[in-house]
């Protein structure tokens, strides 16, 4: 083992390259080493570099992989800073501590594929195993370094850096396009919606973020895949910024996924090494530190400066500085949370002009008037058996008058509003991500890359080959079937449909609540309990709904990715998809069940006085408030929606971090002074070790796709959903921002042109929230029976008798028996008929408590507007998505333009070459003696000499 203290000259092998650095040609060693630097005139080593980089402060550590060393006790460390007293002993047991809480386990890194099955090995077969496949890294030309005289007891790191002839070398394989010298002026468009959007550009200007300041947004270089025969075409005047840490890290990544371990009795490579133990960890350094006076300016730096800093909140995120040092998956995420964001602004706006109308309005609304005053003298039926009495429908007056605030003419049109509103968004979404895929110079960027397979894949695989060793046929490729995978598809059938069935069983739950305190209060002596029940029920209901959902939601994540593992997906990709899928069903379900059952069925299940619809022996189902259930149906949007997002985003994402480092620093003998002087000791891949490891994007785009459909799907109940999502949004981003910056470690870059699957999500929610809209304004609010009320059965032409119309009559005397009230006399006098929320025939009709015919006139104008609705909206959306076009007019001129200039750049290359053939021959045929008589050719130009590689 050697230690950062034991410093040592190159071995046999090791040869000077052209950088002036030892590179090892030997595979049987360990590590390459510089021979410079590494120690002082008395013979002490150096302190290295705290930066990313190795020993010698000049080669950048590229990535780092982490793994347990065996007797942490027993390794030297240096004293030289810290003298052997009681302070060092508490750095020591505070970083021990510090490391133990340290999230490495690979399973919840998305770039290592995770293991929920882990094969334990003893630690001298994980040290052979380190040994062969560093041995097989450096055959591929990466430089190593092992560092195991660490800060961090019992963790040893092994640094990797890529040379230039490795990353010109995987450039090439892997196709990537870089700037080539050849740059062109990027015109603008000169058609209206061009104009408008430079105009925008310029008064926003003082909202900008101050990066790229240097750089001309009117020239672009032309990218053109790297190539070692080409390498004239591009600008290597500069060979360290040529190839950035993310490209740098990425290269590197690629070779470890393509390295493999063959000696033992299968093959692993880097998922399967870090699944079983082999290496705890695997990630690129950040550039550098972000806080301290002597932190070097660096990208990290500056993304905190200008987006991870609440005090910019106000300002446009800096994508393009996004994309260079997370890559384009992260890049294209921001831009389109940015995008998001943007779009609610005017959604916003209009939903708190269409609460405000209602706000106006509500004085001049008649129905609620009606309700309100106490001449109409409307006694109404019991709500509950026995313990509940007759009512006054004066009452309910604070109700009705709340509920005009959401239920008013206004809401049909925001409803059409933001139906419009989410086509907008998308084709929005869609030309800015293709301007995205144009200046990141994605445009010819596919899917043809192999994916290579998870370790569980091939762990499963090796498995059924050992089984399977003498009856398959020699040559034949062993693979996982659709048989091999039918328990697991099984049991993942099982699982979500009990999870479903576990949801329904919880509503119902509440459900049986609401009824059960509802009876309890009426039955309650103290006048306090029953002043208010209606809105005591409405908003304890609401708020267990709320942390059932919060529980839920933790959990149901958790079981699909146990049932995406026991599926056993090939590659990373089709295990991304799946998990997808099941967490978006089971949180979908886990969301919005509570909320459609109040919008479409409570209250039409009830049945009537004397006949009412029982659950569960003595339960009676629960009605609707007079004004209908909208209200109650805002109130529960309103708690999911802002619970959600202050206690899932504020409470998760930042209360639980900051609990957990307080906890740490107490149980730690260090103060925040001691810990600050011990940071800045560490270096750089230390720093990031502790960090903790990224989980990948999808809880980000699950969080934000389940409150695009709560914005969306029941907008007509809760106008204000676009508001309080932009306020969250503001917050989420910065909060985003500096988790990414600050709090986790360095993502592999990975490439990506579009969102993937999240944008057919929001392409069917969208769909989806027309027809729900329209069924939220025909059978829950009530729209659809003002209407009818007023052009079929209004005397005059306007809304007054509308609420005596909407009620029927019922005879006391034809209750069922125990079921009338215990109090009848509760009003001060006796009651013969009540009245309750139906369309029904009157008791001293022919066909009493049948539906009347007004019912159907109703239930016929309601199915009518959800079918004029749904299709005139949907008609309008497919009108606006054809009318905008998927590519900016601009942008498709550029690309256009640029294919142009390519083909000239190589027929210029071509002339070139051919005039230089034709010069070598003329100078042949000038030296021969048979052209001793001819006149010497005339000079010409010669093409760039090549940069040599190695």
């Amino acid at each position: 083992m050697m230690r950062r203290s034991d410093h040592y000259l190159p071995v046999p092998g090791e040869e000077k390259n052209l950088d002036g650095e030892f590179a090892n040609t030997n595979a049987r060693s360990n590590v390459s080493i510089p021979l410079k630097n590494l120690y002082a005139d008395d013979g002490s080593p150096l302190h290295p570099r705290l930066g990313p980089y190795f020993s010698d402060g000049r080669r950048r550590v590229d990535y780092v992989l982490a793994y347990q060393i065996q007797k942490p006790g027993s390794i030297r460390r240096q004293s030289s800073r810290f003298g052997e007293n009681n302070f060092v002993r508490r750095l020591r047991r505070s970083l021990s501590m510090r490391s133990s809480r340290a999230p490495l386990q690979p399973k919840e890194d998305p770039e290592i594929a995770a293991q929920e099955q882990r094969t334990d090995f003893h630690e001298d077969d994980k040290r052979f195993r380190r040994e062969e496949f560093e041995e097989n890294l450096l055959e591929t030309g990466l430089e190593l370094e092992k560092d195991e005289g660490c800060k961090i007891p019992g963790i040893g790191f092994l640094k990797i850096h890529a040379p230039w002839n490795v990353l010109c070398r995987e450039a090439e394989f892997m196709k990537l396009k870089m700037p080539t010298k050849k740059v062109y002026e990027v015109k603008q468009g000169s058609n209206v919606v061009e104009k408008i959007r430079l105009f925008i550009h310029k008064v926003t200007a003082p909202l900008h973020p101050k990066v790229d300041a240097n750089r001309p947004q009117s020239v672009k270089s032309l990218s053109h895949p790297f190539s070692r025969e080409k390498q004239h075409l591009f600008d290597l005047s500069d060979r360290d910024k040529f190839f950035d840490s993310k490209t740098r890290s990425s290269i590197v990544y690629e070779v470890l996924k393509r390295t493999r371990c063959t000696r033992a009795k299968y093959s692993m490579g880097i998922t399967s090494l870090l699944a079983n133990g082999v290496y705890t960890a695997a990630y690129p350094p950040h550039d550098g530190d972000i806080e301290g006076v002597n932190a070097e300016p660096n990208d990290r730096k500056l993304l905190y400066d200008e987006w991870a800093s609440y005090s910019v909140f106000y300002k446009y995120q800096p994508i393009g500085l996004i994309r260079k040092y997370f890559g384009e998956k992260v890049g294209l995420y921001f831009a389109w949370l940015g995008v998001y964001t943007q779009m609610l602004i005017p959604a916003a706006i209009v939903g708190v002009i269409v609460f405000l109308y209602g706000c106006a309005t509500v004085d001049d609304n008649i129905p609620s008037m009606e309700i309100c005053d106490p001449r109409n003298n409307i006694t109404m039926c019991p709500l509950c058996d026995r313990a509940c009495s007759y009512w006054k429908l004066v009452t309910a007056c604070g109700t009705a008058r709340a509920s005009h605030l959401f239920d008013n003419p206004a809401t049909v049109f925001f409803s059409i509003f933001m139906a419009l509103w989410a086509v907008l968004f998308m084709e929005h979404w869609k030309r800015r991500q293709m301007r995205l895929n144009y200046v990141w110079d994605l445009t010819g960027f596919g899917e043809e890359e192999e994916d290579h397979n998870r370790a569980e894949y091939e762990f499963r695989v090796m498995q059924k080959t050992m089984r399977q060793e003498h009856a398959t046929p020699k040559g034949e490729k062993v693979k996982l079937t659709c048989t091999d995978r039918m328990p697991a598809y099984l049991t993942t059938v099982i699982m979500m449909c009990f999870m479903i069935a576990v949801t329904f069983a919880i509503v119902f739950g509440v459900i049986l609540y609401r009824i059960s305190i509802k009876a309890a209060l009426h039955m309650s002596d103290y006048p306090a309990a029953r002043s208010n029940i209606r809105a005591t029920v409405k908003t304890t209901a609401a708020i267990i709904n709320l942390i059932v959902i919060i529980i839920l939601d933790e959990i149901y994540a958790s079981i699909a990715r146990w049932l995406t593992t026991l599926e056993v997906p090939k590659t990373d990709k089709s295990f991304e998809e799946r998990l997808i899928f099941k967490t978006f069903i089971l949180k979908f379900v886990n969301a919005f069940t509570p909320i459609v059952y109040l919008a479409f069925f409570r209250g039409r299940l009830v049945g009537r006085p004397g006949n009412y619809l029982y659950v569960v022996g003595s339960y009676r189902m629960e009605e609707c408030a007079h004004a209908g259930c909208l209200m109650e149906l805002c109130i529960q949007l309103c708690i999911t929606m802002l619970g959600k997002q202050l206690i899932q985003n504020n409470l998760f994402e930042i209360g639980i971090p900051k609990l957990k480092k307080l906890l740490r620093r107490r149980k730690s003998d260090l103060d925040s002074k001691e810990e600050e002087e011990l940071s800045k000791t560490l270096q750089r891949h230390e720093k990031d070790h502790i960090l903790g490891p990224f989980v990948g994007l999808s809880p980000e785009y699950m969080e934000m796709i389940i409150q695009f459909g709560m914005v969306t799907l029941f907008v007509a109940s809760f106008p204000l959903a676009p508001l309080f999502a932009l306020l969250n949004n503001i917050i989420e981003i910065r909060l985003d921002a500096k988790k990414f910056v600050m709090e986790l470690r360095r993502p592999i870059a990975a490439k990506a042109k579009d969102i993937g699957i999240w944008y057919n999500l929001l392409r069917g929610l969208s769909k989806v929230a027309v027809i729900v809209n329209a069924f939220v304004i025909s059978f829950t609010s009530d729209f659809i029976p003002r209407l009818v009320y007023q052009y079929m059965y209004s005397p005059d032409g306007t809304m007054h008798g509308f609420v005596n119309h909407t009620l029927s009559y019922f005879n006391v005397s034809d209750f069922q028996a125990g079921t009338d009230p215990l109090q009848p006399m509760h009003l001060g006098y006796r009651v013969d008929v009540c009245r309750y929320k139906d369309y029904r025939e009157p008791p001293w009709s022919s066909t009493q408590y049948e539906l009347s015919k007004e019912f159907w006139a109703v239930l016929a104008a309601r199915l009518a507007f959800v079918i004029v609705f749904q299709n005139v909206v949907m008609l309008m959306s497919d009108f606006v998505d054809w009318l905008i076009p998927d590519i900016p007019k601009d942008i498709s001129l550029q690309m256009h333009k640029e294919k142009i200039l390519m083909v000239e750049l190589f027929m210029k290359e071509e002339q070139g070459k051919r005039l230089a053939a034709r010069d070598n021959h003329n100078q042949d045929n000038f030296t021969s003696p048979s052209s001793a008589n001819q006149s010497p050719p005339q000079p010409r130009s010669r093409p760039v000499s090549h940069v040599n590689c190695s």
